[in-house]
C-alpha cells in the first residue's frame, strides 16, 4: 500500500460508534444511573464486553500488569514506537456517559474502520482502556496511567479503601499483577505519539459555535486543608466584638480565593480556578459561634508559577483580617501535580486535522486532570475535546450527540493517520 492510500481517511461508521456507546452505558448500577466504578461487578462486566469487541475490530488483546486493557494492532514496521489512543470507561456516581468511554471507543471505531478499510499504519497502534481514572475508594485516581508513567508507588498500591481493603488487593482480583508492575512502565519504550477525544467538560466550544477544541496543555492541581481555631461561645450571649468566630475567618478565605481567581483569569492569559469543595463546622448548631472549621481548598492552572503564588497572596490577604477576629489558622499541603503541556506536535496534527474536514477548531487548556497527562511522560501526548451540552459532566444530564461524536472521532482518526507520516 502506497503513502496516499495509507493517508486516505477510512471511513467512520458513525452509527457502530453510536451503538457501542449506548450499549457500554447500560453496564450501570441500578439504583444510580451511569454508575459505573472501578473494581465494581458493573466495571468487570463491562470489561469484558469491552474485550470481546476489541477482538471484534482485530486487536490483539492483553491485559497489562497495572490492569490497563490494551487492543493492539500490527503496523508495516513494528519496530517503531506504537501510536496509542484511548481513555477510561470507570465514572464517578452518576457520571454520565461520554466522559472516558468516548475515548475508548473512538480509538476501537478508528482501528474497526482501519480494518474495514484494509489499511495498515506504518507504526503499530494501539487502543488503551487505562485502569481507575476517576478518584477511586483508595483515594487514588489514574492508577492505570501513572503506572505507564512508572508513578504508581508501593505507598499507593497499600492505600486502603476503609474497610481493610487495599488498592493493590483490587488490582490482584481485576487480574493485574501489581507484583510485576515494572512491566507496565512505558517510559522505556514510549509511544510515537499518544492521542485522546474527551468530552470539554466545560462551555467554551458549545458557546463558541465549534467543533473541536485542540489541548494546548492540562492543568495542574494543588490542594490543601485549611484548619481554623477561634472559640466556641453562646450565640445569645457573646457581643460580636468579643467573638472568635472560625467560620467567618473562613468565609474570608472563601471569598478571597474566588476573588483572586476571578481577578488572575481575567488579567493574565492563565487558566485560573479555585474551589472549597468540602467543609466541616464544630460545633455545627445555631445557638453557638463555630469555634473549628475545617475546609478544602483546590487551586487548578495551566501555569505552574501561579500554582505556588496564589496562596501566597491568599494568605497576605486573608491573615490581618484573621488575626482582628483572634482565629488562628493554617494550611496544610496534600496533593500538588504540575501542569502538564501537550505536545506541540499532537496539538499541530488535531488542527491540521480539523481544518482538513472542514471543522471549525480552536486552541484551549484543560481544566481538568486526565490519563494524558501521565501518558505524556512516555511520549508525545495530546488531547481532541469536542463539545458538550450546556458544558455539563460528572452529572446524569451529561450529552453530546451523535454527530459532534462523529466529528471527534473522524479528527482523530486523520490526527493519527498524519502522526504515523512522521519520521521514525
Amino acid at each position: 500500500m502506497n503513502t496516499a492510500e495509507r493517508s486516505k481517511l477510512p471511513p467512520i461508521d458513525g452509527a457502530r460508534l453510536w451503538r457501542r456507546l449506548e450499549e457500554l452505558s447500560t453496564f450501570t448500577r441500578a439504583d444510580i444511573a451511569w454508575t459505573r466504578r472501578a473494581f465494581s461487578p458493573e466495571y468487570t462486566a463491562a470489561r469484558a464486553w469491552l474485550r470481546e469487541a476489541f477482538e471484534a475490530a482485530g486487536l490483539q488483546v492483553h491485559l497489562d500488569a497495572a490492569g490497563n486493557l490494551i487492543g493492539r494492532r500490527p503496523g508495516r514496521r513494528n519496530e517503531l514506537k506504537p501510536l496509542a489512543t484511548g481513555s477510561h470507561t470507570d465514572t464517578v456516581n452518576a457520571g454520565g456517559r461520554f466522559d472516558g468511554i468516548l475515548g475508548v471507543l473512538a480509538g476501537l471505531e478508528v482501528a474497526h474502520a482501519l480494518n474495514d478499510a484494509n489499511i495498515t499504519l506504518e507504526h503499530p497502534f494501539e487502543v488503551i482502556d487505562f485502569l481507575c481514572e476517576e478518584p477511586s475508594d483508595y483515594g487514588i485516581s489514574c492508577v492505570g496511567s501513572r503506572a505507564m508513567a512508572g508513578m504508581l508507588s508501593p505507598d499507593m498500591l497499600a492505600a486502603s479503601d476503609g474497610q481493610g481493603d487495599t488498592l493493590g488487593q483490587a488490582l490482584q482480583r481485576l487480574g493485574a499483577r501489581p507484583e510485576a508492575l515494572a512491566e507496565a512502565d512505558r517510559r522505556q519504550d514510549g509511544f510515537a505519539a499518544f492521542v485522546e477525544l474527551h468530552i470539554e467538560q466545560g462551555p467554551m466550544l458549545e458557546r463558541e459555535g465549534l467543533a473541536i477544541g485542540a489541548v494546548t496543555d492540562i492543568v495542574g492541581i494543588r490542594r490543601a486543608q485549611l484548619f481554623f481555631e477561634g472559640r466556641p461561645d453562646h450565640a445569645g450571649t457573646t457581643p460580636m466584638d468579643e467573638r472568635s468566630d472560625a467560620l467567618v475567618a473562613a468565609a474570608c478565605v472563601i471569598r478571597q480565593a474566588q476573588r483572586l481567581a476571578r481577578q488572575w483569569s481575567r488579567s493574565t492569559p492563565h487558566y485560573v480556578v479555585a474551589t472549597v469543595g468540602r467543609m466541616a463546622v464544630s460545633p455545627n448548631a445555631s445557638n453557638t459561634v463555630p469555634g473549628q472549621v475545617e475546609l478544602t481548598l483546590e487551586v487548578r492552572s495551566n501555569h505552574a508559577p501561579v500554582l505556588k503564588e496564589f496562596w501566597e497572596v491568599l494568605e497576605r490577604r486573608c491573615s490581618p483580617a484573621i488575626e482582628r477576629l483572634g482565629v488562628q489558622w493554617r494550611v496544610e499541603p496534600r496533593t500538588h501535580v504540575d501542569p502538564v503541556p501537550c505536545a506541540p506536535l499532537v496539538t499541530a496534527a488535531v488542527e491540521r486535522a480539523a481544518q482538513r474536514l472542514g471543522l471549525g477548531c480552536r486552541r484551549m487548556p484543560s481544566g481538568a486532570g486526565h490519563d494524558a497527562m501521565y501518558i505524556a511522560h512516555t511520549g508525545p501526548s495530546g488531547m481532541i475535546f469536542i463539545p458538550c451540552l450546556e458544558g455539563r459532566s460528572h452529572s446524569a444530564v451529561e450529552w453530546a450527540s451523535p454527530e459532534q461524536v462523529l466529528a471527534g472521532t473522524q479528527v482523530l482518526a486523520a490526527t493519527l493517520l498524519e502522526l504515523d507520516r512522521q519520521p521514525g
